[in-house]
């Protein structure tokens, strides 16, 4: 092998070894290789290039190569041929002629021509890259609210609210008819012949209630069997007793309490129709919604008080939660399993001392006065009447347990974006100072005001690239106390900020500038630059920034490092007190914009729209909400109590010729006129 590596062939002699021997064992062991001298010499035959090497030489099994099929491409010699060979003449290899499918054509051969070998095997084959699609977090959002809202909202549609309203005009013309007909008997209009007719009158209209409201006397049937006892459990109970009084009034020639009974199913009816129409409402909602933002809550975000950051939501955050029971609903069930249990006694008791007849109208009249009748929408109304503004914003509640996580003392994060969205500032005119280049100076003011990102770097870097400006980085940033910044930029000291500023920092002005808003830019201690910003206030932007200051223990705070944002300002723009806007320090306030929710917390509100006012009337609604329902709830449970009292007394001292259903129905006029008051609470928000 050592000799063969010194030792060097020419064309003559690689032919005749190939005529001599027609065909080369494999070897596969043997390597020859031939080094590549670094000057070429002249070889026998003519042939000069550079030295053979002999690993071009592959070993080859099978038939022998026939040499005069190898031509030379266009310009380009094929893999495996030999530089400065010499044509080989037809008689010089005669073999045998190869069949016409096994012939190798010219026109195959080509620049990328290789022998048919053996490919090694083990290739390493790169990774493909993963290709993002920005849609495919869009058609996910899809697919979960058609298969969840979407198709709940054309469940309920099918059902819609018609066949509610009819029934809820049939029972209220109900209650008209049987208040007219006992305001009669309590004037003592109806003659003694037509008793036994007003009677049987009242008892029907009766039963066309319990027809009208026979969903909610089955619900609260059904209330039995899940181990629950609500209101409408309740109202089955009170139409069982009110019937059994029913029957005896026709035998004592007493008119039963029709209109009170009426008057509750109405109410039933009513709150029915709310919770059907508000879920439509939230379906919708989230059936068109393009994007989802959540609200969620991060404990001792700002000291003791929790702050709400926004992020992502997810449709399974409203899904699971916004059926879920609300805690003064389960309150209200309570009481009632305990009104029952109250009246059911009290009837026993008046059974004992007056009668069984008595005993039953005790009971039929107590069932109603520990029940008032707006009892029933004290949290549906509520709402409702909310959800109405919420919708128009494109905005969910995550159930009660988005409610009670938007109450209490908490701070609500505002960005430079939430007050003047994308269009409300603009640059109202430029003046140049020195003698400066003035894309140099648009560059540096640009430079440090995007190091800082406020939220006017977006404007700034619009200016610049419109002038074909260079962008440069701002090094050695600093925030100062009076509202400025300063950097390096390309080894000079660039002061950014208002005129007040400026002015600490001893950077001379020139007489005569009056500006409200403005930028100035000072380098290396001289005026070079003032940019003179409008902005305009959006109402919905004002409106939103006063709803948050409006409410107690909720607290603004200005989390963006814009200089131009300041108490003074803010007071002009958006004429509020400056004192419920708190401006924390420049390092909290970046703590406070790095804050991310746990995803544990769960989202407390959706929203499907963008901008302030959907986020900021969705916490005031919540607290708006979270109060009536807990201020409707204690009213008509103080008000069921008292009736239960009344009814107490009354049975005691034996004068239940007081139980009439006239009373019995101005006692429910009297604890409506509170109960519906509490639920306007959510009107205005």
């Amino acid at each position: 092998m050592d000799e063969l590596e010194n030792q060097e062939f020419s064309l003559d002699d690689i032919m005749k070894e190939f005529s001599d021997h027609p065909q080369i064992e494999e070897e596969p062991e043997e390597e020859l290789a031939v080094e590549q001298e670094e000057e070429p010499q002249e070889q026998e035959g003519g042939v000069t290039g550079d030295t053979i090497r002999m690993d071009a030489i592959r070993p080859v099994t099978g038939d022998t190569i026939r040499m005069d099929a190898v031509r030379p491409a266009q310009g380009k010699l094929p893999r495996g041929t030999f530089r400065g060979a010499a044509p080989i003449e037809d008689e010089d290899l005669s073999e045998p002629e190869i069949p016409v499918q096994e012939q190798t054509k010219e026109e195959d051969f080509n620049e990328n021509w290789e022998p048919e070998y053996e490919q090694p095997m083990g290739q390493y084959v790169p990774p493909q890259p993963i290709v993002f699609h920005p849609k495919s977090r869009l058609r996910e959002l899809k697919r979960k609210l058609v298969s969840g809202p979407e198709k709940r909202y054309y469940a309920l549609s099918e059902k819609g609210v018609g066949s509610l309203q009819a029934a809820i005009f049939l029972s209220l013309l109900v209650v008209l008819i049987s208040a007219g007909s006992t305001a009669m008997y309590a004037l003592n209009m109806v003659q003694e012949n037509r008793m036994r007719l007003m009677i049987f009158g009242q008892f029907f209209a009766m039963l066309l209630s319990a027809l009208l409201g026979s969903f909610q006397l089955i619900e609260g049937v059904t209330d039995l069997f899940k181990k629950r006892f609500s209101l409408n459990t309740l109202l089955v109970f009170t139409f069982i007793a009110c019937c059994a009084d029913a029957v005896l009034c026709l035998k004592q020639l007493r008119v039963p309490c029709c209109a009170a009974f009426s008057l509750e199913v109405t109410m039933s009816l009513w709150n029915t129709y709310h919770r059907r129409s508000t879920e439509i409402s939230q379906m919708d909602t989230m059936r068109k919604a393009n994007h989802l933002d959540s609200l969620c809550a991060i404990p001792d975000y700002d000291e003791d008080r929790k702050g709400f950051v926004r992020g992502e939501g997810q449709v399974e955050d409203f899904m699971d939660t916004y059926n879920a029971p609300a805690e003064p609903e389960k309150a209200l069930g309570i009481y009632a399993l305990c009104a029952f249990a109250a009246s059911l006694l009290l009837g026993i008791a008046a059974g004992v001392l007056h009668g069984i007849s008595a005993g039953v109208q005790v009971l039929a009249v107590t069932l109603l006065a520990a029940l008032p009748a707006s009892s029933f929408v004290t949290l549906s109304r509520p709402m409702a009447l909310l959800q109405r503004r919420l919708h128009k914003l494109g905005t969910v509640l995550c159930g009660w347990q988005g409610v009670k996580g938007l109450c209490g003392r908490a701070v609500f994060p505002i960005s430079h974006e939430d007050l003047f969205p994308a269009g409300s500032v603009r640059m109202n005119g430029v003046k140049f100072y020195g003698s400066r280049n003035p894309d140099e100076i648009v560059a540096y003011c640009t430079a440090v005001i995007t190091a800082d990102g406020g939220g006017l770097a977006p404007l700034f870097t619009q200016v610049l690239d419109s002038r074909n400006g260079r962008h440069y980085d701002a090094h050695s940033l600093r925030a100062y106390p009076g509202g400025g910044l300063g950097a390096e930029v390309e080894g000079q000291v660039v002061l950014v900020g208002p005129l007040h500023f400026l002015k600490e920092m001893d950077v001379e002005l020139p007489e005569g500038i009056r500006v409200n808003q403005a930028v100035c830019v000072a380098i290396d201690g001289e005026l070079s630059g003032l940019f003179a910003l409008t902005y305009e206030k959006t109402k919905a932007a004002a409106a939103a920034l006063g709803t948050l200051c409006a409410y107690r223990g909720l607290a603004p705070v200005v989390v963006t490092n814009d200089f131009t944002l300041t108490e003074s300002f803010l007071k002009n723009r958006f004429g509020i007190k400056p004192r419920k806007v708190r401006f924390p320090e420049r390092e909290q306030r970046e703590q406070m914009r790095a804050a991310q929710a746990e995803p544990q917390n769960g989202a407390l509100l959706l929203v499907t729209s963008e901008g302030l006012p959907p986020f900021a009337y969705g916490v005031t609604g919540a607290r708006s909400l979270r109060n009536a329902s807990i201020l409707g709830a204690v009213i008509h449970m103080v008000g069921g109590v008292v009736g239960i009292g009344m009814m107490a007394v009354l049975t005691v001292l034996g004068a239940l010729s007081l139980l009439t259903p006239a009373n019995m129905f101005l006692y429910q006029l009297v604890w409506m006129i509170p109960g519906i008051l509490v639920t306007e609470w959510t009107r205005q928000i």
